[in-house]
């Protein structure tokens, strides 16, 4: 299995990240944080690969497939630059209203499937008397 997931980090950038840009990572940045998902959270030590000067360059490396709607608010904001601090330093305030951070479920067994479709046996309800199907004369 190591083996694999070190072929895997080599070919493929859709799990996790690279073995080039892990490498990359390792060198010229430091850990930050890590979210409730399991990805973690890098800042250059310098702005010499930025690609604004006096902005430290930030990265993401994903806990397994690379989908960027598991990079929950608090940190896309921080990637962004929104915010100057990490949630590790400075936490996002939640607010009593505000629903939890769900990734997109799309194409996943937990993807909304709403009643009448295929994923849910297809069957939709009867129209209604204000439905008239058309036909053919």
């Amino acid at each position: 299995m190591a083996v694999l997931n070190f072929l895997r980090s080599i070919f493929t950038w859709w799990n996790g990240a690279t073995f080039g840009q892990r490498f990359h990572i390792a060198r010229r940045g430091r850990f930050v944080g890590q979210d409730e998902l399991g990805n973690r959270y890098f800042e250059a030590r310098d702005d010499r690969d930025s690609y604004d000067k006096g902005r430290k360059r930030r990265w993401v490396i994903f806990n397994g497939y690379a989908e960027a709607s598991k990079v929950s608010p608090d940190w896309h904001g921080w990637l962004h630059y929104t915010f100057a601090e990490p949630p590790t330093v400075e936490p996002f305030a939640i607010k009593s209203w505000e629903k939890s951070h769900l990734p997109n479920l799309t194409g996943t067994i937990h993807a909304y499937k709403p009643a009448g479709a295929l994923s849910r046996g297809g069957e939709r309800q009867k129209a209604t008397g204000d439905y008239e199907a058309w036909t053919p004369k």
